[in-house]
């Protein structure tokens, strides 16, 4: 799922991009095999969220991020931020590319989670990996969350009126009611200007948070 305010022309080249290699610094980033030289492009249908609906539905409030669904459609695990971390938070901003350190961590990050992933398919309810609602980085929507999903629907049928200013005041609330919630920041941003998203000011508010994570330690690593 690609959530993108901007709609599908916008989604779709990172989706299913034209070229077949990645620059060294994405393969640190996402905490991809090293060694690996080619990443194929998904087969499978990709849903792409103009409106955040499935985003608001599961209380998604970053990317990447997972839900773990049974065949049974019961949600075994609350979302989590896919094998993601805060090492990205070291990376040169000119050069992109990260400490050895953090680009080994980002990698052990994302293997720990592929391997949990795993033993729940493998294993099922019986896995040690269900969800458990007292575990920490569990992130349920609360009033002020659901009353900022409302704030930020506002917005983006006012930013489809040609209604910019207005839209902006409602982004602007439903950050102040859900603060946490990097999509609406980064919406709006890329609402502004397309790009702005992964800018400056992203990177402002990224440092902004000082000791603060920015995704939650990972459940499956021993993170902290």
């Amino acid at each position: 799922m690609a959530l993108d305010s901007r709609g599908a022309d916008a989604a779709r080249p990172f989706i299913k991009p034209d070229a077949t290699e990645y620059p060294r610094f994405v393969y640190e980033l996402m905490g991809w095999d090293p060694d690996a030289s080619r990443v194929s492009t998904p087969a499978y249908p990709c849903l792409i969220d103009e409106y955040h609906k499935v985003a608001e539905l599961y209380g998604t409030v970053n990317v990447p991020a997972a839900v773990w669904i049974d065949e049974n459609g019961g949600m075994v695990r609350s979302p989590d931020n896919a094998g993601a971390c805060d090492a990205f938070r070291t990376m040169d901003r000119t050069t992109f590319k990260m400490q050895k350190e953090s680009a080994a961590q980002a990698r052990e990050v994302r293997i720990s989670y592929i391997a949990a992933l795993r033993d729940w398919i493998e294993n099922g309810a019986a896995s040690k990996h269900v969800l458990q609602d007292s575990e920490p980085g569990q992130h349920w929507p609360t009033s002020k969350d659901q009353a900022g999903a409302a704030r930020f629907r506002l917005g983006l049928e006012l930013s489809r009126m040609g209604r910019d200013q207005e839209a902006r005041a409602q982004f602007t609330e439903a950050e102040r009611l859900s603060p946490d919630n990097w999509s609406y920041k980064r919406q709006a941003w890329d609402l502004e200007q397309p790009g702005k998203a992964a800018g400056p000011e992203f990177w402002a508010a990224v440092d902004a948070l000082g000791d603060k994570r920015y995704y939650p330690p990972s459940p499956f690593s021993g993170e902290r």
